[in-house]
């Protein structure tokens, strides 16, 4: 190869292995028949910096890509010009598409969700979505529930209902570390999630999930009214000490330390590690409300790279140990 390769993409339909590199560029090839001989096909001038994300589509003969020169470009694959190009705010780590509407779903290091219409030889923007305080890192597509999951460096996962047109978002949060990759297995509508300490999540996303609430403002403590420590007026006037500001996770109300000192999982919520919750809701949480939604497993080393293969139910995990592992999912994905 002319550079390092930064990224690849193959169509097991058409045997095509699109490869981008350090360079901009993107070497095209297709395999033989028995995999053992790759005959060059063609190469795209398609970045000024590192290629991120390479993604071919079949059903509409293009060649999609990202990079590090923040532009999101698109190719014909039948005659290698460029059709279309579009600037985004940061550079770019996950990239989705959607044959059916041509919506392009583009993941950046802002946190910042993007979707474009793509179109052959322009483009228009849909909406944006700011979910995450930390970079996107992964982008998974699910056509048939039209819904989008977002990972990111934050330890979150974040579910978009698109299909639904309602704006709802639900947070998922079970990892310690960066999220490096999410899969989708839509036969028995499970969501796998891999971080870099190396825990894979199995999400049960066969249930009804509830939407975090928006945290509220307040300069008091909503159950005890206490003052917080920068309300100087109720402090001076009631003689009392302010108090720092926390939230309760299941109803998002501002409160004191003394008023939220109880910890609860809340799964439905997308919290399956104990979070902070106000003294009523903590009595108002079930043991049946407590019921995990998700397993959790531990790969042993640091994942870098994940895929599923649903037709075998097979898992391969790629390591910053410099190990791949072939994971049999059939006993949990199921």
């Amino acid at each position: 190869m002319p550079a390092s390769c930064s990224c690849m993409s193959f169509n097991p339909e058409t045997r095509r292995l699109s490869v981008g590199m350090e360079n901009g560029t993107i070497s095209e090839f297709i395999l033989s028949e028995d995999y053992n001989k790759m005959t060059p096909e063609r190469t795209y001038e398609a970045h000024q910096g590192k290629v991120t994300v390479v993604l071919f589509v079949l059903e509409m003969e293009w060649v999609l890509s990202t990079g590090q020169d923040k532009n999101l470009t698109w190719h014909c694959s039948e005659s290698g010009t460029q059709l279309g190009l579009y600037r985004t705010i940061a550079w770019v780590s996950g990239l989705q598409f959607d044959v059916e509407t041509r919506h392009a779903f583009v993941g950046d290091h802002s946190g910042q969700v993007t979707i474009l219409k793509l179109e052959q030889d322009s483009c228009s923007l849909v909406t944006t979505f700011k979910g995450h305080t930390g970079n996107v890192t992964a982008l998974c597509w699910d056509p048939a529930q039209r819904v989008l999951f977002s990972g990111s460096s934050d330890h979150s996962i974040i579910m978009w209902d698109i299909g639904g047109r309602k704006g709802t978002a639900i947070e998922l949060q079970g990892h310690n570390d960066k999220v490096q990759g999410l899969c989708y297995a839509p036969h028995t509508r499970q969501l796998i999630s891999c971080s870099s300490d190396g825990g894979i999540v199995i999400w049960n996303m066969d249930v009804t999930r509830q939407e975090t609430p928006e945290w509220l403002d307040s300069d008091s403590c909503q159950k005890c009214e206490q003052p917080f420590f920068w309300n100087f007026k109720q402090m001076w006037d009631s003689k009392k000490i302010g108090l720092r500001q926390h939230h309760c996770r299941k109803c998002g109300q501002a409160v004191c330390g003394k008023c939220s000192a109880k910890r609860s999982t809340i799964p439905l919520m997308g919290f399956e590690f104990e979070v902070r919750v106000c003294d009523s809701c903590h009595e108002s949480i079930t043991d049946e409300d407590r019921a995990p939604t998700a397993t959790f497993h531990d790969s042993k080393h640091s994942i870098v790279y994940m895929h599923y293969e649903p037709t075998t139910g097979w898992l391969l995990t790629s390591g910053a140990d410099k190990v791949v592992k072939l994971w049999d999912m059939t006993p949990v994905v199921s």
